[in-house]
C-alpha cells in the first residue's frame, strides 16, 4: 500500500466559551520537518505534540497549527495601558520634530506595537486538553486516510508508466536485426573502399562477432525487465518506502542509460529517449512517497 507524503486534516472543538481548530497539512520532504503554530497556552504541551507527530506520520515537511476563537465576551487579550501611553507620546513628539502629520487613526497605530496588547496566559485545563488531544488524534486519523488516497493514485499512475516502458521495451526489439545487419554492413564496405587493402576473411569474421557482441544488449533488455517487474512487485506490497522505490529506479535508469550507450542506432536512441522521459516522469512523483 502506497502512502503520499501529501495530506491534509482538518478538527474542531466546540467549548463554552471558544473554538479550538487543529488543523495538519503535509508536503514531501526527505527528513522529519515540523512548523508548528500553537497558543502559548498550551506551549508547555508541544514536545509531546512533536514526538505523537514524529510517531504517526514518520517524515514530510509538516505544518501543525491550533486556532483559538473566542465565543463568550472574555477577551484572551488585554491593553498595556503604560505601553500605549509611551507610543503616543514618542510618536506625537517625532511628528513635532519632523514636521510632518500625526496619525489619523490613533488606536489602530498603537495596538499594532509591540506589547501593548498582552495575550493572558492560564493554566491548561485537564479536561479540555483531553478533548483536544482527542481531536488531534482524529485530525491525524483524517489526514493518513487523504494520503492514503494520493498514495492509490500515485500507484494507479506508476503501473501506467511501468507499462508504457514494457511496451518501449518490445519497440526496441523490432530494431535489433537491422542494427546489427547495418553494422556489419557498414564495416564490409569500408574496409572494400580501400582498394589496397588486403585482409584475411575469417579474422575479420571472428571480429566481426567479437564487436557485435560487445553491442548486443540482450542482458540490458533482461535486466530492465526484472528491475520493473520488481518495481510493480513493490508499489503493490502492504508496506511500501518512497527510498525503497528510488533505488528501484536507479538500477532501471542505469539500464536504460546502457542501453542509449550501445544501441548505436537512430531509431533505438529514439525510443531510449522516450524511456528516459517516462523514467522521469516516475521519479518525481516517487518523491512523494512515504
Amino acid at each position: 500500500m502506497l502512502e503520499s507524503m501529501t495530506g491534509f486534516g482538518k478538527e474542531t472543538v466546540e467549548l463554552p466559551d471558544k473554538k479550538i481548530t487543529i488543523e495538519i497539512k503535509t508536503l514531501n520532504s526527505k527528513q522529519f520537518d515540523l512548523s508548528s503554530k500553537i497558543p502559548s497556552v498550551y506551549k508547555e504541551k508541544e514536545m509531546g505534540l512533536r514526538s505523537l507527530l514524529m510517531a504517526e506520520l514518520e517524515r514530510g515537511k509538516i505544518d501543525f497549527s491550533i486556532q483559538i476563537e473566542t465565543i463568550g465576551k472574555e477577551l484572551p487579550a488585554s491593553i498595556n495601558k503604560k505601553a500605549l501611553e509611551i507610543y503616543y507620546k514618542r510618536i506625537k513628539s517625532i511628528a513635532a520634530e519632523l514636521g510632518i502629520s500625526e496619525p489619523a487613526d490613533w488606536f489602530t497605530i498603537l495596538l499594532r506595537m509591540p506589547e501593548v496588547l498582552q495575550n493572558e496566559v492560564g493554566s491548561v485545563d485537564d479536561d479540555e486538553w483531553n478533548l483536544i488531544q482527542a481531536a488531534i488524534n482524529k485530525t491525524i486519523e483524517r489526514l493518513r486516510e487523504f494520503r492514503i488516497q494520493e498514495g492509490e493514485m500515485l500507484r494507479l499512475f506508476f503501473i501506467q508508466k511501468i507499462e508504457v516502458l514494457f511496451a518501449l521495451l518490445v519497440e526496441v526489439e523490432q530494431y535489433e536485426a537491422e542494427r546489427l545487419d547495418k553494422i556489419r554492413s557498414r564495416i564490409t564496405e569500408s574496409l572494400e573502399k580501400l582498394v589496397a587493402a588486403q585482409y584475411d576473411a575469417n579474422r575479420l569474421e571472428q571480429e566481426m562477432i567479437y564487436y557485435l557482441e560487445k553491442l548486443d544488449v540482450n542482458e540490458e533488455k533482461n535486466r530492465l525487465s526484472n528491475h520493473l517487474n520488481y518495481f510493480i512487485d513493490t508499489i503493490n506490497t502492504e508496506q511500501v518506502q518512497g527510498k525503497k522505490l528510488g533505488f528501484i529506479l536507479q538500477e532501471i535508469g542505469r539500464e536504460i542509460n546502457t542501453l542509449g550507450s550501445k544501441c548505436n542506432h537512430a531509431a533505438m536512441q529514439q525510443v531510449v529517449v522516450r524511456m528516459k522521459d517516462e523514467l522521469e516522469q516516475i521519479k518525481e512523483q516517487v518523491l512523494n512517497i512515504l
